[in-house]
């Protein structure tokens, strides 16, 4: 009996673990369900509002490029500038290097002047000192020392007892003055009421001996009427400056000439509107009698902007370019994203 007891009860053991394991077995299958594949994500359409956009925005990418496009140009201009600049240079020292015309055939009337600029002429004519106009304020640098002063402009008037001189009255830039030339000019104006008049000492001679003599003297007495001097002016033909916008109008009422208007310099002396007008060259000058200073040759042909200043402007306009340019290709550049690690 025993052993059969024994017998049984490792049968109930054996049939107690088979149960549990086939339990376990099917509690599994329960917890680990089938995982699916998912499902692909369908593509979106563009639709008809969407495709103008993209259009839109593939334009407007060249729209970068503007303004590199328009700063190219601007340099490309600025080297046709400097060749046509050069070539005035040049033309200007051309003329000036020609032999001078004398100025008693030159008529405004029969002559084109635009085609007789930069000519240097010889004029010989008496100065009218009293109706000097005083144009500026113009500076000069002397040994480093820039100080202002005023060109002075006086007409050159004709002697009709003088073969030799001109036929009609022209105007003479005579060079540049300090400001005490035109504050003793402003001076004597305000006192005497009118503009100062200084008399060549030669004509005043002259104007003595007639007050004296009734009628022709002797040319065999020993003191002779004495011959008027005439007044040499060597210089080129010019027009009227064109000022800038910060340059104020003139006003002849107070004497105030900030650029040259051949026109109303005229105008004022009482001349006519076409009167020729010169710029006296630093030729023989009196080293005793310093003012006032023609110009010189180099300043005569110069011009505000020179040629090294269009090659600078041209450097200027293709750097800045180049650097538009780099930084709309920078910005068409896709972006590089990140790695998830």
């Amino acid at each position: 009996m025993a052993s059969i007891s024994r017998s049984f009860l490792n049968a109930r053991a054996i049939a107690r673990a088979s149960s549990s394991s086939a339990y376990r077995y099917s509690s599994a299958a329960v917890a680990v369900p089938e995982i699916e594949p998912p499902l692909p994500t369908p593509t979106p359409q563009p639709t008809a509002s969407s495709r103008p956009q993209e259009k839109l925005r593939g334009w407007t990418r060249f729209l970068l490029f503007v303004p590199g496009a328009i700063t190219f140009g601007l340099g490309t201009w600025q080297i046709f500038r400097r060749q046509d600049k050069v070539k005035m240079l040049e033309y200007r020292q051309s003329r000036l290097e020609m032999e001078p015309i004398n100025c008693k055939y030159i008529t405004p009337s029969g002559e084109n002047l635009n085609s007789l600029e930069f000519r240097r002429v010889v004029c010989k004519g008496v100065f009218d000192e009293t109706k000097s106009v005083y144009v500026g304020p113009r500076s000069r640098s002397i040994s480093g020392v820039t100080e202002n002063g005023y060109y002075l402009i006086t007409p050159l008037m004709p002697l009709p007892s003088s073969s030799e001189s001109l036929q009609m009255p022209i105007l003479v830039n005579r060079g540049w003055v300090p400001r005490s030339w035109r504050d003793k000019s402003l001076k004597v104006v305000q006192e005497e009421g009118h503009p100062p008049n200084v008399e060549s000492p030669a004509i005043h001679e002259t104007n003595s001996w007639w007050r004296i003599w009734s009628k022709k003297p002797n040319t065999t007495d020993k003191n002779p009427i004495p011959e008027t001097v005439l007044d040499e002016a060597v210089g080129v033909i010019r027009g009227s400056e064109k000022p800038s916008i910060f340059v104020p109008a003139n006003d002849p009422t107070s004497f105030q000439w900030f650029y040259v208007d051949v026109g109303a310099i005229a105008r004022t002396c009482g001349l006519p509107e076409n009167t020729i007008y010169i710029e006296a060259v630093n030729e023989n000058v009196n080293p005793s009698n310093p003012y006032p200073i023609p110009k010189d040759n180099n300043a005569l042909i110069r011009s505000s902007v020179m040629p090294q200043d269009h090659l600078n402007y041209t450097l200027t306009w293709y750097s800045l370019s180049a650097a538009v340019t780099f930084m709309a290709f920078k910005r068409l550049q896709p972006k590089k994203k990140m790695r998830m690690l």
